[in-house]
C-alpha cells in the first residue's frame, strides 16, 4: 500500500491541472512497440536534455520528468547539478496540502486512504459495482499481477485500480518511487539555490464529518477503473520503452510513444466527489496550473537563470504548460 499512497498519489496530484493530462491519443501501434518483451535499462543513465524557455537574456531550464522509470537505473545528473548551481531559483512541480487537525496531509487521495474509506460503501464487492465485462478483465489482470487477495475485492474501483497499477509497475522492472525530485532538492540545497514550491494550502473544516460523508458517498470512478484496465492491457511494453527513452535522453522516442493516461480520469473522480466540491476544492486543477505559471513568469522576469521540473507530457503535448508559455510569447527550444 505504500506504493499506492506515495508513488501513485504523487503522480495523480501532478496530473490535476489543465494540460497536465496526456493528450487523448491512442496507444502507439503494436508494430512500433514490438512483440518481444522489452528489456528495461539499468545502471548509470544520462536522462533527457533540458528544454529552454527564454525572454530576452532570462532563461528557464525545464527538466521533463516521467513516471514510471527503470527501477535499477542510476540517474547521472551532472548537467542538471551544474545548471542548478548557476541558477537563482529552482521551481518544483505544483502541489496541494490539506490542513487536517493541525497536520499537513499531502494530496486529495491520502485522506480517504488513511481514514479507512477505501472500501465500497454498503460493503459491496467489486463484482457488485463493476459491469460484468469490465470485471472479467479485472480478474485476468488481478490474477496476473496480484494473485489471491480477497481484501482488494472490497475496494472502491478507483482504489482497486491504483493498487493493481502499482503492483503491475513493480513486476515490470519499473518504479513509481523515482528519485528525480529528491536529487533536484539536494542539488539546490548543496548550491544554496532558493527552492520555490508552488503549493496551495487548504483547510478542511470538520474533517471527521467529511470522512463520514466520503465513506457513504458514491464515486463516479468507473472511467478511472476502465482506463486503468486498458492501460495495463495495452501499454506495459510501451511504458518500458518510454522509461528507457527517458533514461537514455531519447526525446524522439518519447514523442513517438503517445498514450492516454488514466491518471486524469482518476483525479477527476476524486475532485468531482460531492464531499470535495462542496468544500470548495473542485477547482483545484486550474488553481494549481495558475500557481505554477505565475512562479515561472515571475522567475523569467527576475532571474538570469532558473531551473524547473515538469512532467514530460507537459513539454510534448499541444495544450501543456510549455504550450501555454509559448502562447504568451516566450521563446521555446527543445533539447538536441
Amino acid at each position: 500500500m505504500r506504493m499506492l499512497l506515495c508513488g501513485v498519489i504523487a503522480a495523480l496530484l501532478c496530473a490535476v491541472s489543465p494540460g497536465f493530462a496526456d493528450e487523448a491519443t491512442p496507444p502507439a501501434p503494436a508494430n512500433a512497440i514490438g512483440t518481444l518483451e522489452t528489456i528495461v535499462v539499468s545502471g548509470e543513465q544520462p536522462g533527457p536534455g533540458l528544454w529552454k524557455v527564454s525572454k530576452g537574456e532570462h532563461v528557464l531550464w525545464i527538466l521533463g520528468t516521467l513516471n514510471p522509470l527503470p527501477e535499477k537505473m542510476t540517474w547521472t545528473a551532472t548537467e542538471i547539478e551544474a545548471t542548478i548551481a548557476a541558477s537563482q531559483q529552482v521551481i518544483m512541480g505544483p502541489s496541494a496540502s490539506f490542513n487536517v487537525k493541525g497536520g499537513m496531509l499531502r494530496g486529495v487521495f491520502l485522506l480517504p486512504s488513511l481514514m479507512g474509506a477505501r472500501n465500497n460503501p454498503g460493503k459491496e464487492n467489486l463484482v457488485d459495482v463493476v459491469p460484468a465485462d469490465l470485471y472479467a478483465r479485472w480478474s485476468v489482470l488481478k490474477d496476473k499481477y496480484i494473485g489471491k487477495d480477497n481484501g482488494i475485492e472490497k475496494r472502491r474501483p478507483i482504489f482497486a485500480a491504483q493498487e493493481l497499477y502499482a503492483e503491475a509497475i513493480r513486476r515490470s522492472g519499473l518504479t513509481l518511487d523515482t528519485d528525480v525530485g529528491k536529487a533536484v532538492r539536494k542539488a539546490a540545497k548543496r548550491s544554496k539555490v532558493e527552492l520555490v514550491e508552488p503549493r496551495i494550502e487548504l483547510r478542511i473544516e470538520k474533517p471527521g464529518a467529511a470522512v463520514k460523508e466520503f465513506k457513504k458517498s458514491a464515486l463516479d470512478d468507473l472511467d478511472c477503473f476502465a482506463k486503468t484496465m486498458s492501460r495495463l492491457e495495452t501499454d506495459i511494453e510501451a511504458m518500458k520503452l518510454r522509461a528507457n527513452a527517458w533514461a537514455q535522453g531519447d526525446i524522439e522516442a518519447l514523442q513517438a510513444l503517445p498514450y492516454t493516461d488514466q491518471m486524469q480520469a482518476c483525479a477527476d473522480a476524486m475532485l468531482k466527489a460531492s464531499v470535495i466540491e462542496e468544500r470548495g476544492l473542485g477547482d483545484l486543477q486550474e488553481r494549481l496550473a495558475t500557481l505554477w505559471l505565475e512562479a515561472a513568469q515571475e522567475a523569467l522576469d527576475n532571474n538570469a537563470s532558473t531551473f524547473a521540473l515538469l512532467p514530460v507530457r507537459h513539454l510534448l503535448s499541444n495544450d501543456g504548460m510549455l504550450a501555454r508559455l509559448r502562447a504568451r510569447g516566450y521563446s521555446i527550444e527543445a533539447p538536441e
